[in-house]
């Protein structure tokens, strides 16, 4: 991928994945023992970026062919193949059915209401006395509105009737 001329290294930055990560994974592969230059661990780095794009694009144009607009595994696995990366077609597949299996397990353990140990028939009589707690608040609330309501419309009666007294007063003087 020839780099394009970029406004500022922040751009740059974005297209690549986090150095660390790489690192990392540079580390636990090799032994202890050895060590890698910043040259050359920025090289794979650049490398790995590179590699993703290529793929991603050849995923992107097989999605596009086959008129879809979503980029799916299947997509990816192609793309391998046409680009000359079979061999990896097994691993990643190997992979991409751990992936799953991993979503699947967390989908199944994210459902909280197996997981609270408290049977559905008593969540559902605390909800409902939730909900007759609130709603109760919020009559109580309207009563408490209407009463304001009322005062005030009584004491703009009684200003008002007070006025009238008033210029009845002003009227016999």
């Amino acid at each position: 991928m020839a780099s394009a001329p970029s406004g500022s290294a922040a751009e740059e930055e974005e297209l690549t994945i986090p150095r660390a990560s790489i690192y990392k994974l540079i580390k636990e592969i090799l032994p202890s023992n050895t060590r890698v230059a910043n040259e050359c661990r920025d090289l794979i780095v650049n490398c790995c970026t590179e590699f993703i794009h290529h793929i991603a694009s050849e995923a992107n144009n097989i999605c596009n062919k086959h008129q879809k607009k979503t980029i799916n595994a299947d997509h990816v696995l192609e793309a391998l193949g046409i680009l000359g990366f079979a061999d990896y077609q097994d691993d990643a597949e190997a992979v991409l059915r751990d992936c799953k299996a991993v979503a699947a397990k967390r989908r199944r353990q994210s459902n909280r209401l197996e997981n609270l140990g408290i049977p559905e028939e008593e969540l559902y009589r605390r909800q409902q006395e939730l909900f007759a707690k609130a709603r109760e608040e919020q009559a109580a609330a309207e009563q408490q509105q209407q009463q304001w309501t009322q005062i005030q419309a009584a004491a703009a009666a009684l200003a008002k009737s007070q006025a009238s007294v008033e210029d009845d007063e002003d009227d016999y003087s």
